[in-house]
């Protein structure tokens, strides 16, 4: 790969979206600017999480992950990043796509949010029933 070139990815999860670049490097995962670990404040199961799509191809030292993500929480974020992610690498790998989709790495999970009813607190909460 030459200098300045990358793999892109776009990846989302609820209300989070990811957009990941995956460069030539040594394994360096950055997150909008900041290094991962200090990003998901050193919690190990969320950094395992993001490069596990890495991980399964056996290329998590091959390549530096750049990572723009914006709108959701953390666990939605994670999701979104992750799907970013191995859809960058299967832009550069085409071969390991099917590695990635029996992982289900390539699936984006639809469930969203349900819109809040009028007449109702919530999507489905309604005024408690009162009999006199």
């Amino acid at each position: 790969m030459a200098e300045g070139k990358y793999f892109y990815g776009l990846g989302r999860r609820k209300a989070a979206t990811a957009r990941a670049r995956l460069y030539a490097g040594k394994g360096n995962v950055t997150i909008n600017d900041k290094p991962a670990a200090a990003y998901l404040s050193e919690n190990k199961a969320m950094l395992a999480e993001i490069t596990d799509p890495l991980a399964l191809v056996g290329k998590q030292k091959e390549f530096d992950v750049t990572i723009k993500v914006k709108g959701g929480g953390l666990a939605g974020q994670v999701d979104a990043i992750k799907l970013a992610i191995a859809k960058a690498i299967t832009v550069g790998h085409a071969d390991l796509r099917t590695t990635l989709k029996k992982a289900e790495f390539l699936r984006r999970d639809p469930r969203e949010k349900e819109r809040k009813k009028y007449g109702l607190r919530g999507a489905r909460k309604r005024e408690q029933y009162s009999k006199r």
